[in-house]
């Protein structure tokens, strides 16, 4: 794993200006743009929907990353791609039918992730694993940003890290809640190749600035 990347969570941005936002992360070398969408059902609260991608897209050619966290995901999923979602990530706890519905993002031409929550065992993704393009492990509950990162997490991504390494060498892992410059490298040193953070970054006075902060410390 020669490469981690790093995905500021625009959750976090000041929505009035998610185009400059954008442009300061990218300017700070950011890999991937996170993009949090809530339904107010799967999650308690609400964001945007493909709308919000399909603006931004124009003013942007970053990878998009896009999370839902949404009930019913295979209803919308086309919408983001559509959209401009490079990257499409759904919740195995959100569908019944997740290894069709991996396959069916990946013949859009977009890659496909699969998130589990924290009461999630990594053993649920023993049948879709060489399906996945990305892992996602939440290390916080999902829908809101600000909270703290849950200890276990650290042995979950070891355990998905192993799966990965054994079944699907080129699936990404990434990891989303409470990660910060405090626990950056043992988030790492457990197997993430990816990293969320929303507050962390954005909560800071230059966010372009901190992105770069945040890679040296990879390094």
């Amino acid at each position: 794993m020669s490469v981690v990347r790093i995905a500021p969570s625009i959750l976090s941005a000041d929505f009035a200006r998610l185009g400059d936002e954008i442009a300061m992360l990218e300017a700070g070398g950011a890999d991937w743009v996170h993009i949090d969408v809530m339904d107010g059902r799967f999650v308690p609260n609400i964001t945007w929907g493909p709308k919000i991608i399909d603006d931004l897209r124009k003013l942007s050619t970053a990878t998009f990353d896009a999370h839902l966290m949404i009930v019913e995901p295979e209803r919308y999923v086309d919408d983001f791609r559509k959209a401009g979602a490079d990257v499409i990530t759904f919740h195995l706890e959100a569908t019944s039918h997740a290894q069709r519905l991996l396959a069916h993002i990946r013949s859009t031409g977009a890659k496909a992730g699969i998130a589990i929550c924290p009461q999630t065992p990594v053993s649920m993704l023993q049948d879709v694993i060489e399906d996945c393009d990305l892992v996602l492990v939440m290390s916080v509950n999902p829908g809101f940003g600000g909270q703290s990162f849950i200890p276990r997490s650290l042995e979950k991504l070891r355990e998905a890290r192993e799966l990965i390494d054994d079944r699907n060498p080129a699936c990404e892992l990434e990891v989303d809640g409470g990660i910060g410059e405090g626990n950056l490298a043992e988030i790492v040193a457990a197997g993430a190749s990816a990293l969320v953070m929303g507050s962390s970054i954005f909560g800071t006075a230059d966010p372009g600035a901190t992105v770069r902060r945040m890679r040296s410390l990879l390094h």
